[in-house]
């Protein structure tokens, strides 16, 4: 299963970003602290190269505690300010702004010696599709200012938002890159929601996160659905394992793999197979 998806309002979402960069001052990314290399857009990395840089390790209560902590530390090696947040619970929430205002705090005292009154902090917002950016963005106003949702793709234009009095964000829509060059890439972003799941066959794609999960964690499917199989069993039979366990049988007591993948899909991506990081470093 090879995955790409491109759609052709991206490729206007990242012209508007390179026309409104130089707007701000810094670039804050959202990833997905469940894959936080499979959800960094490499080509912000370009876009924000002369911009101070705040990573927002997002979903952090979806992942590994632990790996968690170890990506925190290897993004704070290379440079970056790091949080972990939760923006559903808001928790990190209220670190953002100060660690923002911290970085500009130089700059701001500069320009107050020669004579600016207010100077206000602006930032750009960036990251995949329902990687949390408009639930985030909510949390630090404190009321529903961005649209959000559980699908890829529901923020589709750019808005400016007032955190507070010297605090502004320039909220985007989530955005890909043309090519997934690793096709566990495009595996994993589909895993977790960031890929629209009408153009997915959703039994391949179980399929292929039951591989992935026995190899990280060979425990999390025999613990959720109390079934029993070894590490050789092929995917689709663990697959048609998890529908009888379940009891979704269609007439002819055939099991319902759509159904099947559709839950296991979903579980996965609230947590109730255990908090998981496919990314290892």
């Amino acid at each position: 299963m090879n995955i790409q998806w491109y759609p052709g309002h991206m490729t206007k979402t990242r012209r508007m970003m390179e026309e409104n960069i130089s707007l701000v001052d810094i670039v804050i990314e959202l990833l997905d602290a469940r894959l936080p290399l499979s959800s960094k857009n490499p080509e912000i990395d370009e876009l924000a190269k002369n911009k101070k840089r705040i990573i927002v390790l997002n979903k952090c209560d979806l992942a590994d505690e632990e790996k968690t902590k170890e990506w925190e530390n290897h993004f704070k090696e290379k440079g970056f300010e790091t949080i972990q947040v939760n923006s559903v619970s808001g928790k990190g929430i209220k670190e953002i702004a100060p660690m923002a205002q911290g970085l500009m705090a130089e700059k701001i005292e500069r320009l107050k010696k020669r004579g600016r009154i207010f100077v206000p902090t602006r930032a750009m917002i960036v990251g995949i599709p329902n990687v949390g950016k408009s639930t985030l963005i909510n949390k630090l106003v404190g009321k529903n200012m961005a649209k959000t949702g559980d699908k890829a793709g529901v923020t589709r234009g750019k808005q400016w938002i007032r955190i507070k009095k010297d605090l502004e964000l320039l909220d985007t829509p989530g955005i890909l890159w043309h090519k997934f060059k690793d096709r566990s890439v495009g595996l994993k972003l589909a895993f977790t929601g960031a890929i629209n799941d009408d153009i997915l066959d959703s039994p391949e794609l179980a399929c292929e996160l039951i591989e992935y999960l026995d190899k990280l964690y060979p425990d999390a499917i025999k613990q959720r659905y109390s079934i029993e199989y070894s590490l050789e069993t092929p995917p689709h039979e663990v697959l048609k394992l998890i529908g009888e366990k379940r009891g979704f049988v269609k007439k002819g007591n055939e099991t319902d793999l759509k159904r099947t993948s559709d839950i296991l899909i979903d579980e996965f991506r609230g947590a109730k197979l255990g908090r998981i990081t496919l990314d290892i470093i």
